[in-house]
């Protein structure tokens, strides 16, 4: 196992641990003080508990090396796992929209209680979210994994509910608003969706061979353009696959060379791109130069 895969399953294992804290923690909470904002932040949590489980079997399953089965590896499964994050977030934010909505108009408004002991573990559970950003957003720079990087926007958004709890209990508490509670849940909710959103058409896209961004195209685009004995290029095909950026390259050369030296010119393109984005799986043709033209066909 290498450096960056023990970072990414130091990461997944990491966020098990803490969601599991968290359900304990908050559905505490929710029991001591009846919030809203509370379920909202508990719903997020046991969601997290399942899709860091995902997320680290994932992890440990993209990092297989390819086989005669998966000859391009496994990293899609990063895609398939992103795609149920989506699924679930998206069943929880309705759930806690549903919920507040019925509280609000409710004629009886439920009143919370002992919001002292929810402010504080609430205080508790934020602490230990940020800390786990903090840690995912390091591993997820150094290694570029997807699963990771997903993860960490999970557990970003999750300090928005936690921290409406708080808010909440503390106006409940100071000054008898309990609606406050409600109006935040929603708010979080609001968030929730346009998260799952955001993560759901971005599997999509992969799952459906996307092309790489645009500036990883133009990046390997420009690499190619003043490589010395590349006389032109044409069919430049880029598609993503989990944290994995497959390229397909067909490059055109000099037609009187060796096979060797025309050899030696793909391979140390193929280094270059690869230095500037490791994380990608290259491909390249080479065809017989006409002397017309150079750059993209």
């Amino acid at each position: 196992m290498d450096h960056s895969q023990r970072l990414n399953r130091s990461a997944g294992i990491a966020a098990v641990a803490v969601a599991a804290t968290l359900v304990v923690l908050k559905l505490w909470a929710f029991v001591q003080t009846g919030s809203l904002t509370i379920a909202a932040a508990l719903a997020d949590s046991a969601v997290d508990m399942l899709i860091s489980g995902a997320g680290l079997a994932a992890i440990v399953y993209a990092a297989r090396p390819a086989d005669e089965d998966h000859t391009f590896g496994h990293t899609s499964v990063e895609d398939l796992v992103s795609l149920a994050q989506a699924i679930f977030v998206t069943g929880s934010a309705l759930a806690i929209g549903y919920g507040a909505v019925h509280r609000l108009i409710s004629p009886a408004p439920r009143q919370l209680a002992d919001e002292g002991t929810g402010i504080a573990i609430m205080l508790a559970s934020a602490v230990l979210t940020g800390a786990l950003v903090l840690w995912q957003r390091r591993v997820a720079r150094l290694t570029g994994n997807r699963v990771v990087a997903a993860d960490m926007v999970h557990y970003l958004g999750d300090l928005l509910p936690t921290l409406g709890a708080i808010i909440a209990l503390g106006l409940s508490a100071q000054y008898g608003i309990g609606q406050a509670d409600s109006i935040l849940a929603l708010i979080a909710a609001a968030f929730m969706l346009r998260a799952a959103l955001n993560i759901g058409l971005g599997a999509w896209h992969a799952l459906m061979d996307r092309a790489a961004d645009p500036e990883i195209v133009e990046g390997i685009a420009g690499i190619a353009a003043g490589w010395p004995g590349v006389h032109g290029f044409h069919d430049l095909q880029t598609r993503t696959a989990g944290s994995r950026i497959f390229v397909n390259l067909h490059i055109e050369l000099d037609g009187a060379q060796s096979l060797q030296e025309a050899h030696a010119i793909g391979a140390s393109l193929k280094r270059a791109i690869t230095q500037r984005y490791p994380l990608a799986d290259v491909i390249i043709h080479k065809d017989v130069w006409h002397g017309s033209g150079t750059g993209p066909g």
